[in-house]
C-alpha cells in the first residue's frame, strides 16, 4: 500500500508540470524537514501517552478508516505515518484538529484543547512527521507553504 501511495504521489508531483534545474537548491532548502531530535522525542511521548490508544503506537491508524461506523456514522482513527491524508492539511488545520477535534462529528477526535499544550501538540506534529517517507513530507511542505501565503 505504501508503495502505491509513494508512486501516486510521484505521479502527481511530476504532473505539476514544474521544469526543475538540478542546480537549484532553493527547493530542499524551503522543505527542510523538522530534525530537531529533542522535539521529536517529546512528541513520541506525547503521542504514546495520549493518541497510540486510538492512532496505534506507531501511528498506523485503524485499518479501517476510509470506512464509516455502521453504529456511529464516524470514520475511524486514520493512519498519521504519511500513508493516509494527514499530509493534505496544512499546521494550522492539523493543530485546529488536535486542540479541537473531529470537524463537524465526522470522526472520533476528541479535543484536546487544555489538555495538550501548544508545544505538545507542535512535538507531537513533529514526531508523526518524522514518520512520513521525503516525497509525502515535501508535498505537505508546499501546501502549507501556500497555505501560510494566504
Amino acid at each position: 500500500m505504501k508503495i502505491i501511495v509513494i508512486l501516486g504521489l510521484g505521479l502527481f508531483l511530476a504532473a505539476c508540470g514544474r521544469e526543475e534545474d538540478s542546480t537549484d537548491t532553493s527547493e530542499a532548502v524551503k522543505f527542510e524537514r523538522n530534525i530537531d531530535a529533542m522535539q521529536i522525542s517529546r512528541g513520541e511521548k506525547v503521542f504514546s501517552q495520549n493518541c497510540a490508544s486510538c492512532h496505534g503506537d506507531q501511528a498506523q491508524g485503524d485499518p479501517d478508516w476510509r470506512t464509516r461506523d455502521k453504529e456511529t456514522g464516524r470514520f475511524p482513527p486514520p493512519p498519521l505515518d504519511g500513508t493516509a491524508h494527514a499530509w493534505h492539511h496544512p499546521l494550522a488545520q492539523l493543530k485546529h484538529v488536535i486542540a479541537n477535534g473531529s470537524p463537524g462529528g465526522k470522526g472520533n477526535m476528541p479535543a484536546w484543547s487544555g489538555k495538550l499544550s501548544e508545544q505538545d501538540m507542535d512535538d507531537t506534529i513533529a514526531w508523526f512527521q518524522a514518520k512520513w517517507p521525503a516525497e509525502v513530507y515535501a508535498a505537505w511542505a508546499e501546501i502549507n507553504q501556500r497555505a501560510s501565503q494566504r
